[in-house]
């Protein structure tokens, strides 16, 4: 998947992004939403970390890292299919983003990116929270993370969805997932959208 579009689309769903880099010669992984905003035709990945996780420390020097956006995925028995031969595989949706990363320690800055990602979470709510807080409160709580943000310089997609099968194996794949669990369904949903299968 190259499509630049489709690509942010899939982030902005799918936020929840696994962080790695080096640091002190050993790898670092951190589980943490990030957002994607544009600035003068650069796209940037923002979020923040825990104080108390070392990894913000080994991000203070533009370092280089790779974010996994992760989407809906299932295993696939190669009974589901009406052709044979097959064999078992997995199906999946992932956008790996390359780039470089910088802290964000100043109050201003950081308030405005915690409001960012609060109205990105809460807008699309029945009643979203407005981030509202004892001055003292959040106060003490920003003192306890760090910002990051991420130049992203190179988008990387897989959607895997069965596309090297007959239009009669994606059907017949797809109607087995959606009789399976909610992630089975789930990704039955989104192959569907993107073969469109509908």
């Amino acid at each position: 998947m190259t499509d630049e579009a489709t690509l942010h689309d899939f982030i902005a769903a799918h936020g929840f992004a696994t962080l790695i880099s080096n640091g002190d010669g050993d790898l670092f992984a951190t589980h943490l939403p990030l957002i994607m905003s544009h600035v003068n035709s650069r796209s940037i990945l923002q979020g923040h970390i825990a104080r108390a996780n070392p990894h913000w420390r080994y991000l203070a020097d533009n370092t280089r890292v790779l974010a996994i956006f992760t989407g809906p995925h299932s295993y696939i028995s190669p009974t589901w299919y009406a052709t044979a031969p097959a064999v078992p595989t997995w199906n999946y949706a992932a956008v790996h983003v390359y780039g470089t990363a910088r802290v964000i320690d100043d109050c201003e800055s950081l308030a405005r990116l915690l409001d960012q990602l609060i109205a990105t979470y809460e807008t699309p709510l029945p009643n979203p929270w407005s981030g509202e807080l004892p001055a003292e409160f959040k106060s003490r709580l920003m003192k306890a993370i760090i910002g990051i943000e991420i130049e992203v310089e190179r988008l990387e997609g897989k959607f895997k969805f069965g596309q090297n099968r007959s239009l009669e194996d994606q059907r017949s794949m797809l109607a087995n997932l959606e009789s399976k669990d909610h992630a089975a369904n789930d990704l039955a949903a989104f192959a569907r959208s993107f073969l469109g299968l509908t």
